[in-house]
């Protein structure tokens, strides 16, 4: 059992479990009946996404000082009292049952989902 991370509205993997969305707004023309059916997420989890603010710097980063300077203030947010909790009970939940986290971002490595991947694994969560 561990905690994946994936790329929302892709092809589920085996065993992938539940998925949860770590998104600011829902899919754009996708009925809320629709979520899981379309490989979306089972629930929304907007506590682990970022704030509007750093998604439009997360988006506008283009160099890699840029990039560093969202995570820092991701990771920031990330740190108050319940984000830091849930990330908590996410990584001890993954020893024990398979689920995702994902966002729609393309690129991992460009997005806030790459900083969950580390924050879980600082926090000892089993990650596929």
């Amino acid at each position: 059992m561990s905690v994946r991370i994936v790329r929302l509205g892709t092809d589920r993997g085996a065993g992938e479990g539940p998925r949860l969305g770590t998104v600011r707004r829902p899919p754009r023309g996708v009925r809320k009946e629709d979520y899981a059916a379309g490989n979306w997420y089972d629930t929304w989890l907007p506590e682990l996404s970022p704030s509007a603010e750093l998604v439009g710097s997360a988006r506008a980063a283009l160099s890699e000082a840029e990039w560093a300077a969202f995570v820092k203030a991701f990771r920031k947010e990330m740190a108050a009292p319940g984000p830091s909790h849930l990330l908590d009970t996410l990584a001890v939940l993954s020893h024990s049952g398979a689920f995702s986290l994902g966002c729609y971002c393309e690129d991992e490595a460009r997005c806030h989902r790459s900083v969950l991947r580390e924050l879980l694994a600082e926090r000892g969560a089993d990650i596929a």
